[in-house]
């Protein structure tokens, strides 16, 4: 399961370092100036800077871990966004069966 969200922001090359960082002292954290992933405990945080925003997916095995995961890295970003005028993210969640993989359909196409 997977849920997105956005944090409209001029500042998000900034947030992807300073998450990336925090969670670097506890877990294998990949990250450079625009993107990051981050294994936790109850799933997986993808960031990924634009000059206009930050894009948050995270994903988890179970509903309730994504849930969890939700919270837990909406609380972080929003303790290091403080300035933002935001005051909760909003998410969308993508089931399983919703996934698209395009280079997926593309090998599959080609083998009918």
């Amino acid at each position: 399961m997977q849920s997105h969200a956005r944090l409209n922001t001029d500042k998000a090359a900034r947030y992807v370092t300073q998450l990336a960082k925090h969670w670097s002292h506890r877990f294998e954290v990949a990250f450079d100036a625009t993107s990051a992933r981050i294994p936790l405990p109850v799933g997986t945080c993808v960031l990924l800077a634009e000059p206009d925003g930050l894009n948050i997916t995270v994903e988890a095995p179970l509903l309730e871990n994504l849930t969890k995961l939700e919270d837990v890295v909406a609380d972080h970003l929003l303790r290091f966004a403080f300035r933002e005028s935001v005051e909760r993210l909003a998410w969308t969640r993508a089931w399983e069966a919703g996934r698209i993989d395009p280079p997926a359909l593309r090998v599959n196409q080609v083998g009918l």
